[in-house]
């Protein structure tokens, strides 16, 4: 059993272990080095050797538990042949949402679609590089990928302003992304991902009284989904209000805190495994600075199934020596 398993079935707090979200990419200078060659965002995720070789660019270089693949959330709208593309210095912009052409995709057009995604999955959980580590899969959450989908592009702080006015349309794309997300689980999992992280990066925008309708039911479903395929599913609801309900209605495996979030506050109220937390901005600062920091939370889970991560992906302005020295702190704990 690898270490981030022992966490989560044993609750084992003997262990720390570490994986970054991110860890595959920007900052690291052998990842610019690819990316220069190959400026379509998703026809790099979408070919299976340099995906593969991307997800474990950190782990030749760093003491990491676990793989993540390299991919991105907004692969599942493009497997639904809706447009996806990323602009430099912008972020993502998908094309106009045509519900008649969505709900004519079969399954096996759209796994034809995204396979070098699971074919890349497969030749990173079978690298000599994973023995003994976790390969982490991951989807983005129903409502994250909605936004998307909706919105056509980051919705930073702010919805479009008639974003909610179509209930019939959204609760169908709902439906939609949720059959073809289990989909795309089920074949992450096929291929040897033995975790799956959801995440909802934009839950933080939600009022209160919607995060029943759109996070907790579909969320939900598909924490169940994964349950029923044995394998273990981290949430990531990201700048959410209330994780303690979150976890008491969803119950996921592990549970993946931003670093807007007291972590003292956290351990009082749950009790699963927890993930994260550390700003990921301290990675910019100095050794003494990181030092204090990722030492707070190692000491306040000490006595908690804890799998150190950040709260938030590592930022491309990242020296990697500074995730080296991280490393090592949570190894030598």
């Amino acid at each position: 059993m690898t270490p981030i398993t022992k966490v989560i079935v044993e609750k084992d707090t003997k262990i720390n272990p570490i994986w970054i979200m991110r860890q595959a990419g920007r900052y690291l200078p052998e990842f610019r080095e690819i990316r220069k060659q190959n400026q379509n965002f998703i026809n790099l995720c979408l070919n299976k050797e340099l995906s593969a070789e991307i997800t474990l660019q950190p782990l030749k270089r760093f003491n990491l538990d676990a793989a993540i693949i390299f991919s991105d959330i907004l692969i599942l709208p493009y497997g639904l042949n809706q447009k996806v593309e990323f602009k430099k210095d912008f972020g993502p912009l998908l094309g106009e949402l045509d519900l008649n052409q969505i709900s004519k995709i079969d399954e096996i057009d759209f796994v034809q679609k995204i396979l070098p995604v699971y074919k890349a999955i497969n030749l990173v959980s079978n690298h000599k590089l994973t023995k003994n580590k976790n390969t982490i899969g991951f989807v983005g959450a129903p409502w994250t990928l909605l936004v998307y989908m909706i919105n056509q592009q980051s919705p930073k702080k702010k919805l479009k302003d008639n974003f909610f006015k179509d209930e019939f349309l959204i609760n169908r794309i709902l439906l939609i992304i949720e059959k073809f997300l289990k989909i795309h689980i089920k074949n992450q999992i096929d291929n040897g991902a033995n975790i799956i992280q959801i995440f909802d990066s934009w839950a933080g925008l939600l009022e209160e009284k919607d995060l029943p309708n759109y996070v907790y039911s579909p969320t939900l479903n598909l924490v169940n989904y994964v349950k029923s395929l044995n394998t273990p599913v981290i949430c990531f609801p990201r700048e959410i209000k209330n994780y303690k309900e979150f976890c008491d209605i969803i119950k996921p495996d592990v549970i993946n805190i931003d670093y807007n979030v007291n972590p003292k506050e956290i351990i009082r109220k749950i009790e699963i495994p927890i993930q994260g937390g550390l700003d990921p901005k301290v990675l910019l600062t100095d050794k003494e600075t990181l030092k204090k920091e990722a030492i707070k939370y190692l000491d306040i889970f000490k006595d908690h199934p804890y799998i150190f991560n950040l709260g938030h992906g590592v930022l491309p302005e990242t020296n990697p020596e500074m995730v080296e020295y991280l490393i090592k702190i949570v190894k030598e704990y």
